[in-house]
């Protein structure tokens, strides 16, 4: 990859805990509002202008957002670095009783066609693309960072994470995780840092949407004859995480499914399943603790299902790769053999399919506990849990130029928006 430092904008407040909100995609409105009720600054003013953000929205909703941003920027709400700068960024917080610290750089990366430097493993959509271009065409920011990991093996951080080691320049709290920003404008740090991550892959782990936006926003300049090769515009506001960071967690995403007829049962359910899994009910499902359901479907072995139904949880193991070949000839072995790839081909789209009613809905959550929850109160019919993808599991289908089953992976915590924010100009 190649790496730019730059004058990135930031709140003047230090402690910008009711400014930073999380990533634009998971917010409905009662959410966005609440943030704002804690400022109007809040970040998710400007970088939330069209709900819901799956399609374009008006006109007036964009060029309002970058009105706003110029507004913050002359009354001094937001500040820009006197000289180009990279950003060490620290999230620490707790999961499942124990505590992380996640590290990351913020950087401008060169775009590049997908495949080459940067890696995807998702398919986009082109509403949210259509939402995010206009965005991005009326306010000339890229406002949240695209998450990224790699391979550190080189050791490219040791000493960005030295230069940072004094009291944080920006902080703040969201949704329980502490934020820390340093401003890093070193140059000599800046270059080693550059000519450690050269020619370095990196796989987008969250973020594709608006990585897919930006190259097509610097495309365009650059097909208009706008920008030439090291304008801002062909840099892409990455987050760069290493993939043996021990903050670095993917966790699952439980299905939660309602619409299925009264004829289902999990018993059925595993008649249609024939051979290709064994199935075990443990009991009831309050004596089943699934804050980390990973953990708890880990210790029946690889490929390991989890179901809650009618208070009772069972686990289902995948014992037939042959069934999955056969399912999925087209997709490579990796892919095969993704949790989420053998849950939606063979127990989604096919076993349920006798089950499911004109209403059928899939919802989702990483948090096997809500899950458990909802199926108690009767919001949910039954859930699906399932263990998190492995990091190299997504390099391996990515690498093989596939995209991975919707909603493979949840890398937690999310990244804030707002803690920096790169201009295109």
């Amino acid at each position: 990859m190649k790496i730019k430092a730059f004058r990135g904008w930031h709140y003047a407040e230090k402690n910008v805990s009711n400014l930073i909100a999380p990533p634009y995609d998971i917010l409905d409105k009662s959410d966005k509002d609440a943030l704002l009720a804690q400022s109007p600054n809040n970040i998710v003013a400007v970088d939330l202008p069209h709900m819901p953000p799956k399609e374009l929205g008006p006109q007036q909703a964009y060029l309002d957002s970058a009105a706003l941003l110029k507004q913050w920027q002359t009354a001094g709400i937001l500040v820009q670095d006197a000289k180009p700068a990279i950003y060490a960024y620290e999230q620490s917080y707790n999961w499942a009783g124990k505590t992380y610290a996640r590290r990351a750089i913020l950087v401008g990366i060169k775009a590049s066609p997908f495949g080459q430097e940067i890696i995807p493993h998702e398919h986009t959509f082109a509403g949210p693309k259509a939402d995010r271009l206009r965005l991005t065409e009326c306010t000339k920011a890229q406002l949240s960072p695209i998450f990224g990991f790699y391979d550190d093996s080189r050791g490219a951080t040791a000493a960005l994470w030295r230069t940072a080691s004094r009291k944080p320049d920006i902080q703040g709290e969201l949704n329980g995780i502490t934020e820390k920003l340093w401003i890093i404008d070193d140059e000599a740090v800046i270059k080693n840092l550059a000519a450690a991550l050269d020619n370095v892959p990196i796989y987008i782990a969250d973020g594709h949407h608006r990585c897919t936006t930006a190259m097509n926003y610097a495309d365009a300049l650059k097909a208009a004859g706008k920008i030439g090769p090291d304008d801002e515009a062909n840099y892409i506001l990455f987050a760069l995480v290493a993939k043996d960071d021990p903050g670095l967690l993917v966790l699952p995403t439980h299905r939660l499914i309602n619409g299925l007829s009264r004829e289902f049962t999990v018993e059925k359910l595993c008649a249609e399943l024939g051979g290709a899994f064994e199935c075990q009910n443990i009991g009831c499902v309050c004596n089943v603790n699934l804050a980390d359901a990973d953990a708890v479907l880990a210790k029946s072995g690889k490929h390991a299902f989890g179901i809650i139904f009618n208070g009772e949880f069972y686990v289902l193991k995948f014992v037939d790769p042959q069934a999955m070949k056969a399912a999925a000839p087209a997709h490579c072995q990796a892919w095969r053999e993704l949790d989420v790839a053998i849950l939606q081909e063979l127990i989604l789209d096919r076993a349920m399919e006798k089950f499911k009613a004109a209403d059928y809905v899939v919802e989702y959550t990483p948090d096997g506990e809500l899950a458990k929850k909802k199926v108690a109160s009767g919001q949910t019919q039954v859930a699906f849990c399932l263990q998190g993808t492995p990091l190299k599991a997504v390099e391996d289908v990515a690498n093989a130029g596939e995209s991975m089953p919707h909603k493979s992976t949840y890398f937690y915590p999310k990244l804030a928006t707002g803690m920096i924010i790169k201009p295109l100009e």
